[in-house]
């Protein structure tokens, strides 16, 4: 009788120790199939992405480093508790905020960079006007300075973006160099200094864009604009030529006045920024910069 009770109490059955015909049909069954236990919920803790941080490169600005990590400049400005206004160096490191893909690392795309072979009477700024790029990447890509002499025959190699066609800006050199000389007059830079900047830096022309994502005239990064239309002119100034020589020779007049009026200095914290001039000193490619400014003062 006890047995039959344990076996009653197994399947469930009333313990009364008779029997009865549910408890034959259990017999007949035979052994009864364990109960299956409910999976424990586990819960999931949330992935979380390792830190993402670039490396400055000499040239860069917070839109160009958000470009190249699909993200806004500004997202990352205020991801390091800057603003668009901050000045960044190179060789700073800087926090890319979470919405960058943190596996992915920057795609440097091995494109195809056209060629050039110098015809007579050409320099390298006939040449960077014809492929409406900076004479002075021009030079930079082939290792060379901008007073070396180029000869026909020569090959040269041409810096990303360089495309043949008509230009977008129907500004000739006239203007351009008016523009120059009417707001180094506004703003009490020497016009000389101005135009050797903007030749240096564009060939005096304003549909160049540079791989870092600085444009026109005086090759201005957008950052950098944005921030001497609202720190500086406390207006904004039109995305045209002769805004981007407003603000470019605004920015130099800074640049000046930052550095005591030292040329030398205001040229290099133009190229290479003010800060990483103080805390840094030159870069090699910055005194190469300078001197060429230099030589062609007066010149344009």
């Amino acid at each position: 009788t006890r047995a039959l009770r344990r076996f009653q109490r197994v399947y469930g059955l009333d313990p009364d120790g008779l029997a009865g015909p549910r408890t034959f049909r259990a017999l007949a069954r035979g052994k009864p199939v364990a109960k299956r236990a409910k999976p424990k919920r586990v819960r999931s803790t949330p992935l979380t992405r390792p830190t993402l941080t670039h490396l400055v490169l000499a040239g860069e600005g917070f839109h160009a480093i958000g470009a190249r990590y699909r993200v806004s400049g500004i997202s990352i400005a205020r991801a390091n508790g800057l603003t668009l206004s901050s000045l960044i160096a190179p060789g700073q490191r800087l926090r890319i905020p979470g919405r960058a893909p943190a596996a992915q690392k920057p795609v440097v795309r091995r494109e195809a960079r056209l060629r050039h072979r110098v015809r007579s009477g050409e320099s390298f700024f006939s040449i960077a006007q014809r492929y409406h790029v900076s004479p002075w990447r021009v030079a930079r890509v082939n290792r060379l300075s901008l007073m070396t002499t180029i000869v026909p025959g020569q090959g040269l190699t041409l810096p990303r973006g360089a495309s043949l066609g008509d230009s977008n800006a129907d500004v000739g050199r006239d203007a351009i160099r008016a523009s120059l000389d009417r707001w180094a007059g506004v703003y009490g830079v020497d016009p000389k200094l101005a135009r050797a900047v903007a030749w240096m830096e564009s060939g005096f022309q304003q549909d160049v864009v540079s791989s870092a994502g600085a444009i026109g005239v005086m090759q201005l990064l957008p950052e950098s604009w944005t921030w001497v239309d609202e720190a500086l002119l406390g207006e904004a100034t039109p995305r045209t030529y002769d805004g981007n020589i407003r603000a470019g020779v605004r920015l130099l007049r800074w640049q000046l006045d930052e550095f005591e009026g030292d040329v030398r200095l205001a040229l290099a914290g133009y190229y290479q920024g003010a800060r990483a001039v103080r805390e840094r000193g030159l870069f090699d490619d910055t005194k190469q910069y300078v001197a060429v400014v230099q030589q062609l003062y007066g010149t344009v």
